[in-house]
């Protein structure tokens, strides 16, 4: 929930969330708009290797689809799907923006296999796309360009090999073309808008 009274040093207002008691909501994953994404990324991206699947998954199916080093592009790229299987709750004027995908990029030697991520060092990223994908629908609010995602309240590090502590939201810069990326038409009154997860230290 917002609180107009506290404000970052730059005079944005800071939104703190708190824990939500609800029932388990089943999510309905929307496999056609999966797959229009699914597509997007290999054509803007590159062929995906890999997707980190949700058994169970609350309010929206979160996956995450990789792409896979190479030459061009040393560094593996992660994007999300299923977080636009449900609107945002956008301010007034912001209505075009209510769907959203995230994206990150990896060290190509990050340790990315399914053993790997039983430690939370190299499982963290992962764990936080999904946090983050889920975020807005979980409270009802919304995520844009700009927002800035601390790990807790004072913020402290991801994982005791990093002092990381805090997410920035960013246009994607890494893609081949942001004009062709950064924008998913799906329909009329459809269009994701995919944003870059930056992580950033507490002096950032």
């Amino acid at each position: 929930m917002a609180d107009t009274n506290k404000r970052s040093p730059s005079g944005e207002p800071i939104l703190r969330h708190q824990t939500v008691d609800r029932p388990f909501q089943p999510a309905v994953a929307d496999d056609a708009a999966a797959k229009r994404i699914t597509a997007h990324i290999e054509r803007n991206i590159g062929e995906i290797t890999g997707v980190f699947h949700e058994i169970v998954s609350d309010l929206v199916h979160i996956d995450v689809h990789v792409v896979a080093p190479t030459a061009d592009r040393n560094y593996y790229t992660l994007v999300t799907s299923g977080m636009s299987d449900l609107p945002m709750q956008t301010p007034p004027g912001a209505e075009d923006f209510r769907y959203a995908e995230l994206m990150m990029c990896l060290p190509a030697t990050w340790k990315i296999s399914n053993e790997d991520f039983e430690d939370e060092r190299n499982y963290w990223p992962i764990r936080w796309m999904k946090t983050l994908a889920r975020l807005p629908h979980e409270h009802k609010t919304w995520l844009y360009l700009g927002h800035t995602i601390p790990n807790g309240d004072p913020a402290e590090p991801y994982a005791d090999n990093t002092e990381f502590s805090c997410l920035l939201l960013s246009i994607p810069k890494q893609v081949v073309s942001l004009k062709d990326f950064f924008s998913l038409p799906i329909s009329e009154d459809k269009t994701i808008h995919f944003y870059g997860v930056i992580p950033i230290y507490p002096e950032e």
